[in-house]
């Protein structure tokens, strides 16, 4: 079959690929040492030697958005939760080299043993979505609901996608973490340690407003006014004390800024231009790009519907492109299609790239342990509490991922 796959026009409003800086936004552009360029022909062969070098001590985890240069040298590709498990499965690998983003790192090094090392090659990848969700913000709103009398009747939830502190929160305060895959489960879950779903308990989801709302409406049967978003920059959220009372689902304010790109429109552009296309979105989109789309589900479950999709059968896939390119080039015989009409790569993702890899791993064969991510001690503890609530949750059927 012919590849069908047409790459998106380049959008000037995206710091693509990490070529460009943000100081005021980004945690630090600069690797202390020499980076090699990009220019440089030997960086394959280069990043080859070094991996060679350091033989079984070294474990590279890759992510499903990093880049083809990158993911050429790991040696696990997977979503967040599935690096940081398979991390920890290798506890004889002395360094873990995370190419992913900051909060993936931290999710490693607490689930992997003191005497491990995870290195994140550049300390620019970052979250937004992450990011969102600050901290002294959410310790604050919680103070307001407590102010309230509602805290009592409410369990926070967070999205994988969040940092150690906020994972931590939720294990102090009878919270869980969840995934794209489990979110169903995990807030069934907080639900029923307020009552129930039925009842008048209330969950608190963040960073992103997105998963939390489908997951309320679509996967528990929830309505769309039992949802509020909470503004952490405005008193009680921008809500009245009615409307916080009466909310079953409060909804931090934060979401992914590439899944946030996704419009309704372009669903019915490819509905309109190619007949009989299946639309498959990751659950991070809006609500109303979910509920127009055929399929929703989280990375893993869009890498396996495609695998399992009949030869000829059409896709237009709503998510990271890096992705989408690779899964495009993985099944020629079946036309995929990116949803969008510009480059829609996670840029702070993309800062991990084949020059920071080969620095890392240069520096590690050097003696030298570059950018390592460290959680302390209690926030380790904390978050772990949320995360062995998340393992214990009874497994969703597959089917209905």
């Amino acid at each position: 079959m012919t590849q069908t796959f047409h790459e998106p026009s380049a959008s000037p409003a995206l710091l693509l690929l990490g070529e460009r800086r943000d100081p005021l936004s980004e945690r630090g552009v600069d690797c202390p040492g020499a980076l090699p360029a990009a220019s440089d022909p030997d960086l394959v062969e280069r990043a080859r030697a070094a991996k060679e070098a350091l033989g079984d001590r070294v474990f590279i985890l890759g992510h499903h958005y990093q880049r083809d240069e990158v993911i050429q040298f790991a040696d696990v590709t997977g979503d967040s939760f599935k690096l940081a498990r398979d991390a920890a499965a290798r506890p004889d690998a002395e360094f873990i080299v995370f190419c992913g983003v900051h909060f993936m790192a931290e999710s490693a090094d607490i689930l992997t043993s003191d005497d491990q090392a995870v290195i994140l090659p550049d300390m620019a990848a970052g979250c937004s979505m992450a990011d969102m969700a600050n901290i002294n913000q959410v310790d604050d709103a919680w103070a307001q609901l407590e102010e309230a009398g509602i805290a009592s009747r409410t369990v926070p939830v967070t999205y994988m996608n969040s940092t150690a502190a906020i994972k931590a929160f939720c294990g102090d305060h009878g919270g869980v973490v969840c995934t794209s895959s489990n979110a169903e489960v995990a807030v069934r879950w907080a639900y029923d340690q307020v009552g129930g779903v039925d009842g008048d308990g209330k969950v608190l989801f963040f960073p992103d407003q997105h998963l939390g709302r489908n997951t309320a409406v679509l996967k528990l049967g929830l309505s769309l006014d039992d949802c509020i978003v909470w503004d952490p920059r405005k008193p009680l959220g921008g809500n009245t004390p009615e409307q916080v009372e009466a909310a079953r689902m409060i909804l931090w304010k934060g979401h992914c800024s590439v899944h946030g790109r996704f419009r309704l429109a372009h669903v019915e552009e490819f509905r309109q231009k190619v007949p009989g296309i299946n639309v498959l979105v990751h659950p991070e989109c809006a609500h109303d790009v979910v509920t127009a789309a055929d399929y929703v589900g989280s990375t893993e479950y869009i890498i396996k519907t495609l695998e399992a999709a009949e030869p000829g059968s059409k896709w237009v896939i709503g998510t990271e492109l890096n992705l989408v390119r690779r899964l495009a080039n993985a099944h020629p015989d079946k036309e995929i299609h990116f949803l969008e009409d510009t480059v829609c790569f996670c840029s702070t993702m993309n800062r991990i790239d084949l020059p920071h890899l080969v620095w890392a791993l240069e520096s590690l064969v050097a003696g030298e342990v570059p950018n390592r991510i460290v959680v302390d001690a209690e926030t380790q503890r904390l978050a772990k509490i949320a995360l062995d609530r998340m393992l214990a949750l009874p497994a969703l059927n597959p089917a209905k991922d």
